[in-house]
């Protein structure tokens, strides 16, 4: 069994996409190496924040697992800088897939375009395809656009989306948000398999509790954009809760700017940003903070989703500071102890809450054991291969 493995980040990217795929890659090609199978993953060069791009082979083998890394242009992580930077990935995707036989295609994809570009190639090659949705590309967009770019653009993304989802034989879905909008697409087969919790987070070591009169850091890593929408929030908590907490952000994005001004706007001096780290660095910060904050723009599209952030936090013992509303509100309600949940946005509640609620650490045992990243990647992988030869899977 030959795959064909489709992701636009991955090893040595800084993404959730690039944890979620180099570890996934990884165990597909383990699963298949005893009957001679190939994975074939085409990605890109690191891209993900035009400040942090670490070297990386164009070509490397291991062992059954190829991996070809396609160069693209820098961008700032808007919807259209992404869609352009697609197409010199996709001609590329081509020319090398002509150049092999598959037996199946597989696409990990936040955008609508790269799974668009899998039910392609395997209507052409004449194989099934198989995707691994971790993000609802057309709601998302269209909640983010003006009007008259929205209407422009709505049927011409539904026209994509419909073809795309209907080439699929079997849709993984990252949250079970998405359960509801993927019902008119009947002809395939669905699994839920989340994000997970890599093997460097749980093995962290414990935590020491700050001192009452100590400094409280809040802590935030990762990407800066419309759907974070940080400026609307951390500068105006910042000011309401002053000298007693700070803010430390380490990332890049497209909305930085808007974060960088609006913190000058409000004129207080309690927020550090950072340019994006490794991923190791990352981790020493994490020990370092006190509370580790997630937060989501308030537009429908996000209230489906399920942010990868939740379960890197949810392997330590900090408590976490949740800005989201819908499915990923439940999902803290129902996995994550000692955990503030406030609506996206509101810097008053989540100020009121931060003096009110006594601070603690907490471990998460079973969050842990049920999240962790090789047991979902072993059963996904297992998933993925029922879907040309079921009569290979068993327990490995």
């Amino acid at each position: 069994m030959r795959v064909l493995y489709l992701t636009f980040y991955f090893e040595p990217d800084l993404s959730a996409g690039s944890f979620r795929n180099t570890a996934l890659a990884a165990e597909l090609a383990r699963q298949l190496a005893p009957n001679g199978g190939q994975v074939h993953v085409i990605t890109t060069q690191p891209n993900r924040y035009p400040s942090f791009s670490p070297p990386a082979p164009a070509h490397e083998q291991r062992g059954n697992l190829t991996i070809d890394r396609v160069p693209v242009s820098t961008h700032q992580n808007g919807y259209f800088d992404q869609m352009h930077s697609f197409w010199g990935y996709a001609r590329t995707v081509r020319k090398l897939a002509k150049q092999q036989q598959y037996d199946l295609v597989f696409v990990s994809s936040s955008r609508l375009f790269s799974a668009l570009l899998g039910a392609w190639l395997s209507s052409r090659l004449g194989i099934p395809l198989v995707l691994d949705v971790r993000d609802l590309f057309r709601e998302v967009m269209l909640d983010m656009l003006n009007t008259p770019v929205r209407m422009l653009l709505a049927p011409i993304l539904w026209i994509i989306e419909t073809y795309t989802f209907g080439r699929a034989r079997h849709i993984n879905m990252v949250s079970e948000g998405f359960r509801d909008y993927f019902s008119r697409f009947g002809q395939a087969s669905y699994s839920y398999f989340t994000n997970g919790i890599d093997a460097e987070f749980l093995n962290m070591p414990s935590s020491i509790p700050p001192a009452s009169n100590q400094t409280k850091t809040i802590f935030y890593a990762g990407n800066i954009g419309a759907g974070q929408d940080l400026h609307t929030l951390i500068p105006e908590a910042a000011r309401l809760l002053g000298s007693t907490y700070r803010f430390i952000v380490i990332g890049d994005g497209g909305t930085l700017p808007k974060l960088e001004i609006a913190v000058q706007l409000m004129g207080v001096n309690n927020v550090e940003i950072y340019s994006p780290v490794s991923r190791q660095t990352v981790l020493n910060f994490y020990q370092q903070a006190d509370y580790l904050l997630v937060h989501l723009a308030d537009v429908r599209a996000l209230k489906r989703v399920l942010p990868s952030k939740l379960f890197e936090y949810g392997a330590t013992d900090k408590p976490i500071l949740a800005g989201v509303s819908g499915y990923p509100a439940q999902f803290v309600q129902k996995h994550l102890d000692n955990a503030i949940l406030f609506n996206p946005g509101d810097a008053h509640s989540l100020t009121a809450q931060l003096r009110e609620t006594p601070y603690r650490l907490q471990n998460r045992p079973e969050f842990r054991r049920q999240f962790n990243r090789q047991a979902i990647v072993e059963d996904m992988a297992k998933c993925i291969r029922l879907v040309v030869e079921p009569e290979l899977v068993n327990v490995v």
